[in-house]
């Protein structure tokens, strides 16, 4: 069985990786990904939490319940991120944060 902290390196790992993505990607779908990717990684960490936390035996529920909040949030930027993403596409015919420097054109 994993240990706390190998999930740990496992969620950090995934961080690393999302922030890399966003901090060096130029394509705004790419970065909207990576983003994903640290949403997933903070999951794995609570779940971890969650499930080396708990007592007699049983897991502790309330970081799983942040979980589904946390899944929730980005159900809700996926839609909301998209819609601006394909309304910059139409406006623009670019999806490149460098071709997008002003939010007038």
């Amino acid at each position: 069985m994993p240990s706390l902290n190998e999930y740990l390196m496992v969620s950090g790992l995934l961080f690393a990786i999302g922030l890399a993505g966003v901090l060096f990607r130029r394509n705004i779908i790419v970065i909207f990904m990576c983003l994903e990717i640290m949403l997933s990684a903070a999951n794995l960490s609570l779940v971890a939490f969650s499930r080396f936390s708990g007592q007699g035996g049983l897991p502790d529920y309330d970081a799983q319940v942040l979980v589904f909040f946390v899944i929730t949030v980005a159900a809700a930027e996926v839609a909301v991120g998209l819609a601006i993403i394909v309304a910059l596409f139409r406006a623009r015919r670019t999806v490149h944060v460098e071709d997008l420097t002003s939010m007038r054109g």
